[in-house]
């Protein structure tokens, strides 16, 4: 990949929206966390604290990573996406109430989230949109630059860890880049305005140094995957409804495209 690819595709966005709310402390040792704590230079965070819907956004985080940059996003947006709670809450709280009786591995990816309720509305609502806009590809090139030859590979529900917490969305793995896109916008505020935008992060297939599978030793069903970049920033993925999937398909890139 080129120099100009690099700069074109090397970056992460993040684009403002209403995150979900923060869930309750249970109670654990002082050196427990539900995701990998990441040092605040790995990657850009959202907000300090998720913020409610309809509350008060906070200050966008200043730039400390190479592959995160704002992208915003359209006020209807935040629109479209109350709208879609509106006509699909009912279902998702219904569904929330069976949701025990589902196996393994996507019952974790609703738990990993901080609302299951959140996490479940927002499965449909991704689902939708794409069902709508015609296929994962097409969102996939709609939501990031690509070249004319790039091809999407691969797809996965997941969450990306930040300092904030775990936010949800989809991992897309082409033929040029590992990208990762938040379902939801999150809400930034800068100076008296508040914007909104989705959390993005792209890394050129050709950064990519290492992929690293882990298990939490606190509980066994928490999966995740470091990604390290050549220039060691570290992103932390988990929630994956295929696991093990995911992790090959991102050591075959690595393979293919690493140093």
């Amino acid at each position: 990949m080129s120099g100009q690819e690099n700069h074109d595709h090397g970056r992460i966005s993040s684009t403002p929206a209403a995150a979900s709310e923060p869930s309750k402390a249970a109670a654990h040792s002082s050196d427990y966390a539900p995701y990998p704590k990441l040092d605040p230079t790995d990657v850009t965070p959202p907000p300090p604290q998720p913020i409610p819907t309809g509350a008060a956004a906070t200050t966008m985080p200043a730039e400390s990573n190479p592959y995160v940059s704002p992208s915003p996003a359209p006020r209807n947006t935040m629109d479209s996406v109350k709208d879609t709670l509106g006509k699909w809450g009912k279902m998702a709280a219904d569904a929330t109430k069976k949701a025990e009786d589902l196996a393994g591995n996507f019952w974790q990816h609703l738990k990993t989230g901080p609302s299951v309720a959140d996490a479940a509305v927002s499965r449909i609502a991704q689902g939708t949109k794409i069902l709508a806009e015609g296929g994962y590809e097409k969102v996939f090139k709609q939501t990031f630059d690509c070249l004319p030859d790039e091809k999407l590979l691969k797809t996965y529900a997941c969450y990306l860890s930040t300092s904030a917490g775990p936010v949800l969305g989809v991992m897309y793995l082409s033929t040029h880049k590992l990208a990762f896109s938040s379902d939801n916008p999150l809400s930034y505020k800068e100076g008296e305005q508040t914007l909104w935008s989705y959390y993005k992060v792209v890394l050129p297939a050709n950064q990519l140094k290492a992929v690293n599978p882990s298990t939490s030793r606190v509980n066994t069903s928490d999966k995740y995957i470091q990604v390290i970049s050549i220039d060691n920033h570290e992103f932390w993925f988990m929630g994956f409804v295929t696991y093990e999937s995911a992790v090959k398909s991102l050591q075959e890139a690595v393979q293919s495209h690493g140093p």
